[in-house]
């Protein structure tokens, strides 16, 4: 093999695996030199009691321009969710997130989006096409995501679980279905 077919092969094999935690078009989505991201697997993983760490200090404005903090959530169990509108993983797991949060929410369970480095106009129209009902941090520069450090979502989507302490219980990188997602919950649901 040539080496220039090499390097054309190489160089098409690493923009697959660049485009291959969410695919979608539009506007919005990480910027070309972003290289952090992996693509998610749906894979879980539960983080025990003892190694858990708090989730950082985050909040910021809704896409409604409401503001809120993860500190005010302490004392619940909280689903946060990091998606996009230009997410093709996202859009097919919306529904089961709203499931999943309708039937937890009068539990103790609260759900929080993050739209990540998105166009506000489009993230306001998927959570009206999905019937998004709970609330949605905007994250137009990823800072948010950033601030994830010990557990960090490194895929779009990606979904944390937190303790009632705030603490990170558990990670589903990639899109995640009603039953991925609900177990994790009323697990951490029963801890106490």
């Amino acid at each position: 093999m040539s080496p220039r077919i090499s390097l054309v092969s190489a160089v098409a094999a690493s923009a697959v695996v660049l485009l291959a935690g969410c695919a979608g078009g539009g506007t919005g989505g990480p910027g070309a030199g972003d290289n952090r991201f992996i693509a998610g697997n749906g894979k879980l993983q539960e983080v025990a009691a003892s190694n858990r760490h708090a989730a950082p200090q985050a909040g910021g404005a809704t896409l409604e321009d409401k503001q809120v903090k993860l500190s005010d959530l302490r004392g619940k169990v909280v689903v946060v969710n990091f998606w996009a509108s230009w997410c093709a993983p996202c859009r097919g797991e919306a529904p089961s997130l709203e499931q999943v949060y309708q039937q937890n929410k009068g539990k103790g369970v609260e759900f929080l989006g993050v739209n990540f480095k998105d166009d506000k106009d489009n993230a306001l129209a998927f959570e009206r096409r999905f019937k998004t009902s709970y609330p949605s941090l905007f994250d137009g520069d990823g800072r948010i995501g950033l601030a994830f450090k010990d557990v960090p979502p490194n895929a779009i989507p990606t979904t944390l679980v937190l303790d009632r302490q705030g603490r990170v219980a558990a990670r589903l990188l990639g899109a995640t279905t009603f039953s991925s997602l609900n177990p994790v919950v009323t697990k951490v649901l029963a801890e106490k």
